[in-house]
């Protein structure tokens, strides 16, 4: 088992809302943090990881909803998002994982669970998964906005290349 580096600026979290009037998309690069993989054999096993992403680099663009995102999760409060893996089972040879967690944000930890892809390219370990969380379930309340409103459902897909440490 060996422990690689999450690259920051290869990596990115997308982040996807909807909206009354439209779709509103983010992402973060200042990705950091470490996965623990095997990369021998047939397929990587993936012994677990955790992901740290701060607040103040998910962007959307739009200086006003990027303002509000800050306001509204308490950035400074609360200026990062942490994930983790605690489990992670192979779901064949393929390089899928079903994996278990948690998930901190707005200082409120939920455990999760979904599937992730694992794959190698020489030094290099590549990650990427999707899962569509509720803000809610982190205190927080979507923003509505005159005729503006926010649905509490989120979609993130995640794509972590990380660099033998």
């Amino acid at each position: 088992m060996a422990t690689y580096t999450i690259v920051p600026g290869a990596s990115e979290v997308l982040v996807a809302a909807k909206s009354t009037v439209h779709a509103i998309d983010g992402a973060a690069v200042e990705v950091a943090g470490s996965i623990d993989v095997d990369i021998g054999g047939n397929a990587p096993r993936l012994q677990g990881g955790r992901i740290e992403v701060p607040i103040r680099s998910l962007r959307s663009g739009n200086p006003l909803y990027d303002a509000e995102l800050q306001r509204r999760v308490d950035a400074r409060r609360f200026p990062t998002i942490v994930g983790e893996v605690r489990t992670a089972a192979p779901l064949g040879d393929d390089g899928r994982f079903r994996i278990e967690g948690e998930v901190t944000f707005h200082g409120v930890t939920q455990a999760v669970d979904g599937e992730l892809l694992v794959h190698s390219d020489g030094d290099r370990v590549t990650l990427e998964g999707e899962r569509v969380f509720d803000v809610r379930d982190f205190g927080i309340k979507p923003p509505r906005i005159l005729m503006l409103k926010v649905e509490p459902t989120v979609r993130v897909r995640i794509r972590l290349v990380a660099e033998r440490a």
